[in-house]
């Protein structure tokens, strides 16, 4: 089997169980705002995705996904020697990522049914690239959750990380948190270096940027997925942490 397999899918409505015999890269192709996915068990939970989000499955995953409309899907086979040879030793044992994904890694994702096709030494090189951006996202991730020693601040973080576009009042990260909003906010700080509404906004302007990198869509459409109803807002925090408007950032 190649060290890379490489399929797109058209799915119908309703969903089903899966396992999947070799770590997995799922890119969803168009926006699934209903999609429900259980993993281990059978106890299935909502993770709305929109196109170009996805997930990274563990070797021997299983478990069982729903969506409501019809799905386009692009999913990419890793074989375990590769990775181990990027330094992934234990596909089987990485916690699932489900959600946003690395701009970089979505890219080759698109790209990937040309691998086998192509000469030798490309066909090599990108597989090595793509297990390698694999192994670094899964096994190094730079979430701040993974650094924070007091797990009641990393449900917060991992919940701002998990969908940066909703709604993360004070009040629901502290209640996350089991804490005050005024202790809360203090810890959080203290944690992360970052008020929780700036830690918010920092990790929206990542989504916009990946969005920007690997998308046409209209800036006023990236403005909404990333969680702002007004452009011209959205517009001024971009510049801010970027140091360049959305447009000039696309155009690099």
């Amino acid at each position: 089997m190649s060290r890379i397999l490489s399929s797109t899918h058209r799915l119908e409505p309703g969903g089903g169980p899966f396992a999947l015999a070799r770590l997995t890269l799922g890119i969803f192709l168009d926006d699934q705002p209903t999609h429900r996915l259980a993993i281990g068990g059978d106890r299935r939970q909502s993770h709305p995705l929109r196109a170009l989000e996805g997930w990274i499955m563990p070797t021997g995953a299983e478990g069982f996904c729903e969506f409501d409309a019809p799905l386009s899907v692009r999913m990419v086979e890793i074989d375990a020697a590769l990775l181990t040879e990027a330094g992934l030793s234990r596909p089987d044992a990485m916690r699932p990522v489900v959600g946003t994904l690395d701009p970089m890694l979505v890219q080759m994702a698109l790209a990937s049914d040309r691998f086998a096709g192509a000469d030798a030494l490309y066909r090599e090189t990108m597989s090595r690239a793509m297990a390698a951006e694999i192994a670094r996202i899964v096994g190094t991730s730079d979430s701040d959750a993974k650094h924070t020693h007091d797990p009641r601040l990393s449900r917060a973080i991992e919940a701002i990380e998990d969908d940066p576009a909703a709604d993360h009042g004070l009040e629901t990260l502290a209640a996350l948190a089991a804490m005050s909003p005024y202790h809360f906010a203090r810890a959080f700080k203290a944690a992360t270096g970052l008020a929780p509404l700036q830690y918010v906004i920092r990790a929206r302007m990542r989504l916009a940027e990946g969005l920007l990198a690997t998308t046409r869509l209209p800036v006023a459409e990236i403005a909404w997925r990333v969680g702002y109803g007004d452009a011209s807002r959205f517009t001024s925090h971009f510049k801010r942490h970027a140091g360049l408007t959305p447009g000039a950032f696309r155009a690099g």
